[in-house]
């Protein structure tokens, strides 16, 4: 029998599994039967947007000036038009000259009928997201806009999760929905400092930098080294705290989503300690056989040490983490 399957239909699934088969298993197995398909195309979407963003062609037509690199007019006419592109297809219009990748979020516009959804506000956040890593190559940026944008990224995930799996179960509204997905983002972004910055993006914040006589790249610092320190013991609290949401979370499928997701960055932070705090430019030790099983492991332990346990009025939340 002939596969009838079209290519705007394995476009999304292609990219996804290349980019993070984690994601794409993880939609496959346990994303609700009926959304399977715009969850690839959630996923996709957004990868071909950061991947055309850091494209060289556009780095490269940018200037350099005093060791920043000025944005390129065609990086930011590519976000506005993205930007441009979701609010139209909210507002019902038309869009006639949309490419094949861009068919994919006015796919998944068309298929949300829900008012103020998940979906939305993945794709709202996820825009913010976009657009704030556009914006601050080449530029150092407050502790305070990073807050933002990690509360950005880990709303958009927290609630996309939800949307596509076990989207008519309970889940708690609180201050706690999104640290697991907040500890896993401070994570990421310790994990790829060296990669971000040669590609201008700096995953430090200013105020660290002080009188320390430092540039990003001094790693070793001291004043570096105690600022990793602090950001492995927050990410730490986030992912306690996060676990204790998950474990409340009515879906089997989406708390085995998100203990599968902390799992697949808790790992590193016990390497980061154990080496000083001094992060080093790779961490490949991840994709090996005995790094799969640790995180297999940790998500065991998660559900078994968390079964069993129902929802509370009022979750305790750290002053660290009120914080953000």
């Amino acid at each position: 029998m002939m596969n009838n399957i079209t290519p705007q239909q394995s476009l999304a699934p292609s990219i996804t599994r290349a980019a993070s088969k984690q994601t794409y298993y993880t939609i496959r197995f346990l994303a609700d039967r009926e959304r399977v398909a715009d969850a690839y195309r959630a996923y996709a979407y957004f990868r071909w947007v950061d991947d055309t963003l850091d494209a060289e062609n556009f780095a490269q037509s940018g200037a350099t000036r005093q060791g920043s690199v000025v944005e390129a007019p065609d990086r930011i006419a590519f976000l506005e038009r993205q930007k441009s592109l979701l609010e139209k297809c909210y507002r019902g219009e038309s869009i006639r000259d949309a490419t094949l990748e861009e068919n994919m979020l006015i796919e998944l516009v068309h298929h949300d009928h829900q008012k103020n959804s998940g979906l939305q506000s993945y794709l709202r956040n996820m825009m913010h997201v976009m657009e704030f890593d556009a914006r601050r190559r080449g530029r150092l940026i407050s502790q305070t806009e990073f807050n933002e944008y990690t509360h950005w990224l880990a709303s958009a995930v927290t609630e996309a999760m939800h949307y596509f799996i076990g989207h008519d179960s309970y889940a708690q509204h609180n201050e706690t929905r999104y640290l697991a997905v907040t500890g896993a983002h401070i994570t990421h972004m310790l994990r790829d400092t060296f990669d971000d910055m040669q590609a201008g993006y700096y995953n430090i914040p200013r105020e660290v930098f002080g009188d320390a006589h430092m540039q990003p790249q001094d790693v070793q610092n001291k004043a570096y080294r105690a600022w990793v320190r602090s950001r492995v013991q927050l990410a730490r609290e986030c992912f306690q705290a996060g676990r204790r949401y998950l474990a409340r979370v009515e879906n089997p499928r989406c708390r085995l989503a998100g203990f599968a997701y902390t799992a697949r960055f808790e790992w590193l932070l016990d390497t980061i300690e154990q080496e000083g705090y001094i992060l080093r430019p790779a961490y490949s030790e991840r994709k090996s056989f005995g790094t799969g099983l640790r995180m297999g492991l940790l998500t065991l332990a998660s559900i078994i040490n968390w079964r069993g346990i129902k929802p509370i009025p009022q979750p305790v939340v750290s002053q660290s983490l009120r914080k953000l």
